[in-house]
């Protein structure tokens, strides 16, 4: 899962690396594994800083005022594909053809063949195991077929459908072709967010932005959100924007998780408010825990929210059920989402050093707690084990979300059926597991019905981390043993040790990390990448 965002502002003087860097910080919900920036400035130069780590981390007013130019892309990282490496923090340049940099969310499903495609007839050298590399040079072999010197938005289009039409999975894309302007698109099915928004800028004319989630523009001053529909690719430039649905047809199928967890309460995502849509599947799940609570004859005397995604699903159903709502646990917010944190100790670990339980609240009480999912439940049993060690007497979990046991291939990263506490368990078998009394689980068609109310015209939702069936086809049980092999938290944590808090093989690669598709750090090799000059 990661974060996308391009600017580009009208006046060619200006410096959208400040800006870059503002809404990056809030997508940093999206992925805190890597940041990195790249602008485009005076000559159709480009200017770059990226790297492992948190936005705060990799930037300072230094690095960001040595990214000139007033068109730029940003990209926050939690990989899925691939590794942790250096090399792979985003976006990706290509230099041939005319000057490409992109920056991906999502993950595609026939990364093989392609790859082969490239090495056989495309002769594009792919220098890393990011499918988003992958999908950039695909972009720039399409550009490449037109011959041209100078292209026009016309070949950009062809280019696009043609990756389309070759590329599946999920997708949503900001690229920034050098001295032309920035482009975003999105696959057929829309699995993955992105829009785009404007403002009048300051000297006229108008300045364009687009990004991940809605709630960028609204902080940063731009209006008019719109969603890049599925299938649809926008061009931006200075004198005009050109929109353009490429391969329409296919069925519409958002992820219904970005509701769920990943998006943030304040964005609106294909028409659908993420804080209206969990109020919704609090007001859903109160009326399965009431029959379920009354099945079972257990009195409950207070509902607490693990925070923060569940405090809002929380506190209507605590209202609907006309029950006392308590903030029993008290959040650490300098550490990072345990749920996308690689490893499963790592994980276990930061529970304990992110939430704090307040004895007050649970000390003889029988609690509810409410959580937005259940995915690995290490997070689950921790905090269930925390309400226990000051005194709950009885436990109800309840989650927003059904049960999810099936691996996630476009872009989350749930890889291995065999790490989710729901795979091949009952839901007594899960609530031993997790150390609790009762699990309650929301059902689909109330969780899709939270979601359809607010936006009709959305038919489907992907919700195949629930149901297994994936809506692009072709993924069946060979593509998920090969993923699971692939990427479960084995094999992870197989590629090496830890530096500086970093993991997954840090300490195998050279400490001068990446700068670009040729991973080299000096301006003879790749792109020059600022974030390792001196201070």
């Amino acid at each position: 899962m990661c974060g996308i965002l391009g600017i580009l502002l009208h006046n060619p003087d200006a410096h959208a690396a400040p800006e870059i860097y503002e809404g990056l910080s809030l997508l940093q919900h999206r992925g805190q594994d890597a940041a990195g920036i790249v602008t485009c400035g005076p000559k159709g130069r480009f200017y770059q800083c990226k790297a492992n780590g948190m936005v705060r981390d990799v930037f300072d007013a230094l690095k960001i005022s040595q990214l000139f130019g007033s068109m730029g892309v940003g990209h926050v990282r939690y990989p899925t594909a691939g590794s942790s490496a250096h090399a792979e923090a985003q976006p990706f340049y290509v230099n041939s053809p005319y000057g490409i940099v992109m920056g991906h969310n999502g993950n595609l499903i026939n990364t093989s063949e392609l790859r082969l495609f490239m090495d056989h007839d495309a002769h594009r050298h792919i220098n890393t195991d990011s499918d988003s590399e992958l999908l950039l040079n695909i972009f720039a072999n399409n550009l490449q077929k037109t011959g041209k010197f100078r292209i026009n938005e016309e070949d950009i289009f062809a280019a696009i459908r043609a990756l389309m039409a070759t590329c599946k999975g999920a997708y949503a894309c900001v690229a920034m072709l050098a001295g032309f302007g920035i482009i975003g698109f999105r696959d057929p099915n829309g699995i993955r967010p992105v829009g785009l928004a404007s403002r009048p800028a300051a000297g006229g004319g108008t300045d364009y932005l687009m990004s991940s989630e809605s709630v960028v523009a609204d902080a940063s001053g731009f209006a008019e959100w719109s969603d890049i529909a599925p299938g649809e690719a926008v061009i931006i430039t200075r004198q005009r924007i050109s929109r353009r649905v490429l391969l329409p047809g296919s069925a519409f199928a958002p992820d219904i998780f970005e509701y769920v967890y990943f998006a943030r309460p304040d964005s609106v995502l294909d028409g659908i408010s993420v804080y209206r849509s969990r109020m919704a599947m609090g007001e859903l799940l109160s009326y399965e825990v009431e029959r379920q609570l009354k099945a079972k004859g257990i009195q409950v005397d207070v509902v607490i929210p693990v925070p923060d995604t569940s405090r809002v699903a929380a506190l209507e159903l605590a209202q609907r059920l006309k029950l006392p709502y308590r903030e029993g646990f008290v959040k650490n917010r300098y550490v990072g989402r345990t749920f996308i944190m690689p490893g499963q100790q790592m994980r276990k670990k930061n529970v304990r050093r992110k939430l704090n339980a307040m004895a007050l609240e649970f000390a003889g009480k029988n609690v509810l707690l409410v959580d937005d999912s259940i995915v690995r439940g290490t997070t689950s049993k921790e905090i269930v084990q925390m309400a226990k060690d000051v005194g709950a007497a009885k436990i109800v979990f309840a989650s927003c979300a059904p049960p999810i046991r099936y691996s996630n291939v476009y872009g989350i990263d749930m890889p291995s059926r065999t790490e989710l506490v729901a795979h091949s368990r009952s839901n007594e078998a899960i609530a031993a597991e997790i150390g609790v009394d009762l699990v309650i689980y929301q059902t689909l068609p109330d969780l899709v019905r939270a979601c359809r109310t607010l936006n009709p015209r959305i038919g489907q939702f992907d919700c195949s981390v629930f149901t297994g069936e994936y809506v692009t086809g072709g993924v069946d049980d060979k593509y998920l043993a090969g993923l699971e092999k692939l990427r479960n938290d084995n094999a992870k944590l197989k590629l090496g040790g830890t530096v500086s808090g970093a993991v997954n093989g840090e300490s195998h690669e050279d400490p001068t990390g990446c700068s670009g598709p040729m991973n080299g750090a000096d301006d003879t090799i790749g792109l020059h990448n600022s974030f390792y000059e001196r201070r």
